[in-house]
């Protein structure tokens, strides 16, 4: 069973019934939903209400141009890429150039062949596809660039740019921010021991409980290797070590099965926190809990120790 085709919306602006009936009957059907309008205003209140593919507007209308309706269309940054065709009589061709000039991706002179006039929009629709693909494709190459292959949780830089924008909101509404940093003990032992596929395996789960203990108002997320951070905020000075505490335990709890053999890893956590009206460079936070985190390794490992919030000093 083929798929039904979705049909587009097409905006048609018009002060004249006879043209918009015309263009009406083009569109019969076809794969578009037209929607009409009688001039400008009413034109740009639709655009927003329907966020139109293709808008095929006239050149002259009651209170302002189809250049001035480009001009807008074009500087709108929010809606998906609108294919615009203008529609001029033989005595305005001249402002042809005009319109291609303020945003207008083609024209069409007035009386138009509906032939003609399907046509251009198909011209169009094939437009709207391609940037549709283009724009899927940089969406997900943004997401991949922004996302840890192995654990699917955020990378560096996905966490920086986010952690960058919470500290300065910190500053500015006075809440607490922590930044968590975990490294899983002895972690060299497992690769060496049962396998780089064992080793994966451990940091997969690690990513996914580490998932489990982030709300929606924080981020987590792997550093590289086997380390991962967590930035938590909203959390009181008194609660944040039971928070870190229950993460330690879920994750050492866990039980592997490599080769028959059951195998418990634990990880060791360096936490720094920030409260005041001076948000320091995100990168010192992560140095000072990094700092933590060597001094709960050396203090034997699976162990979490805590810099409270103060000044911090590059």
């Amino acid at each position: 069973m083929t798929e039904a085709v979705p049909k587009l919306c097409v905006l048609v602006v018009d002060d004249s019934p006879v043209y918009r009936k015309l263009v009406e009957h083009a569109l019969e059907d076809e794969a578009y939903s037209p929607v009409f309008a009688k001039n400008g205003s009413e034109a740009l209140e639709l655009y927003v209400q329907h966020a139109p593919s293709i808008v095929i507007t006239d050149w002259m209308m009651p209170d302002f141009s189809g250049l001035e309706l480009c001009e807008q269309i074009r500087a709108d940054l929010v809606h998906p890429y609108t294919y615009i065709i203008v529609l001029t009589s033989i005595s305005e061709k001249d402002n042809v150039v005009k319109g291609l000039a303020a945003g207008a991706d083609d024209y069409l002179t007035k009386p138009f062949d509906p032939g003609e006039l399907l046509a251009r929009i198909g011209v169009g629709r094939r437009t709207i596809d391609l940037h549709r693909e283009i724009d899927g494709k940089n969406k997900l190459l943004e997401e991949m660039a922004h996302t840890d292959p192995l654990t699917a949780l955020p990378n560096r830089r996905a966490i920086e740019e986010w952690a960058g924008r919470q500290l300065r909101g910190a500053a500015r509404h006075n809440y607490s921010l922590w930044v968590v940093h975990a490294d899983l003990d002895s972690f060299k032992n497992i690769n060496d021991s049962y396998g780089h596929d064992a080793g994966d395996r451990v940091l997969k789960e690690f990513g996914a409980i580490l998932k489990e203990f982030t709300r929606a108002s924080d981020i987590s997320g792997r550093m590289g290797g086997d380390e991962f951070l967590l930035v938590l905020t909203h959390v009181d000075e008194a609660h944040i070590r039971k928070t870190v505490e229950r993460l330690r335990e879920r994750f050492g709890s866990k039980k592997f099965d490599f080769g028959g053999k059951s195998v418990s890893v634990t990880a060791s956590f360096g936490v720094r926190g920030f409260q005041g009206k001076e948000p320091p460079e995100f990168s010192l936070m992560v140095r000072e809990a990094d700092k933590a985190l060597y001094a709960a390794k050396r203090a034997g490992r699976n162990q979490i120790k805590i810099e409270p919030p103060g000044v911090l000093v590059p």
